[in-house]
């Protein structure tokens, strides 16, 4: 048995000399001292051995054990050092050298005017809401006033979700307003922005695009403090000098309804550029479309189970991307989406 372990012994030394990577010299550690190994199994056929037999055997078995381990892990820092070596001859660092700076990442011009809308309406005492985009036809159609008969309804505008009844893609972030005053009570000043979903695809127009909406109910409101909020919001938005403008409109959610145009930052409002031609933005009109709003009609009032002999309120909504659009002049919806970094980079 002494014999066996001598020969074992000398037989793993000599391989371990001439190991030629630490992977080799890995394996080959394993193969004679792991659980399965070679002197392991030496070890387990000591039992067939006398006593005394066992004690020397085992005392030396567990001399050459040792010694092994020591020589294993000489020689894998051998291969530790050689292996620093070479990176020390093949890797080299020049410190003359001018660093390169890595790229940084930034906020996207939407999430960044996102940001931006929650802050100044949250300063006029608005609460950020959200709410689902998937939605049932009650939120996003019916407890908005809007009849079944609606085009909003229609395959051409509304994202219909396949086999499921009467569940869409959201039209517009309205959907906040109903779900937030069905759960509370008022007075109410809330801002909604949010992804919204219609079948629309031009330079103006995304099948998916952003909104953010508003509504503040409370007793006596009127369209005096509608235009005070928006012109004191879309100013510290858009462009201090801008200014509204009302256009009476149809919308089933609010009675009376309004669009809402804002003065042209193109031309200043003037309709004609520096040079005297047309500004090419507003179409020399001095105008541009921004979104609707209004006084909210009694019949949503009472879906939300709010009295409107009591409160009555205004609400508001605007293409997020179109007002990002109007601050910075740019004139392709689609840029947005495309994450182009040469446009990105403007924003950062």
């Amino acid at each position: 048995m002494k014999q066996k372990l001598q020969s074992l012994l000398e037989t793993t030394l000599k391989s371990i000399s001439v190991a030629k990577n630490e992977k080799v010299l890995s394996d080959l550690e394993t193969t004679i001292l792991g659980r399965k190994g070679e002197l392991t199994k030496i070890l387990r056929s000591l039992s067939a051995l006398s006593v005394e037999e066992k004690k020397e055997v085992g005392k030396f078995a567990n001399e050459i054990k040792v010694e092994l381990k020591n020589k294993f892990e000489l020689q894998r820092q051998v291969f530790e050092a050689e292996k620093f070596s070479n990176i020390a001859e093949e890797e080299w660092l020049d410190i003359t050298f001018p660093g390169i700076k890595p790229e940084e990442g930034s906020r996207h011009p939407i999430s960044r005017f996102i940001d931006e809308v929650e802050d100044v309406f949250g300063k006029m005492g608005f609460t950020f809401a959200d709410g689902p985009e998937i939605e049932d036809d009650w939120h996003n159609f019916t407890a908005l006033n809007i009849p079944p008969d609606h085009p909003a309804r229609d395959m051409q505008d509304t994202f219909w979700v396949k086999d499921m009844e009467k569940i869409v893609l959201r039209t517009q972030t309205s959907d906040v307003q109903i779900r937030y005053m069905e759960n509370s009570k008022p007075p109410i000043r809330i801002i909604a922005p949010g992804k919204t979903y219609r079948k629309d695809s031009d330079a103006t127009h995304s099948p998916m695009f952003h909104q953010y909406e508003g509504l503040m109910i409370d007793r006596d409101t009127s369209l005096a403090n509608l235009k005070a909020v928006l012109l004191e919001a879309l100013r510290q938005l858009i462009a201090p000098d801008l200014n509204l403008r009302f256009r009476l409109s149809y919308f089933p959610f609010t009675e009376p309804s309004i669009e809402v145009d804002c003065s042209c930052v193109n031309c200043g409002g003037s309709g004609e550029m520096p040079d005297g031609k047309n500004c090419r933005v507003c179409k020399r009109t001095g105008w541009l479309e921004i979104g609707g709003a209004g006084m909210v009609h009694p019949n949503v009032l009472k879906n939300v189970g709010i009295d409107p002999e009591e409160y009555n309120g205004f609400a508001f909504g605007f293409g997020l991307e179109r007002q990002i659009m109007i601050k910075y002049k740019i004139d392709d919806l689609r840029l947005f989406f495309e994450n182009d970094l040469r446009f990105l980079r403007q924003f950062a």
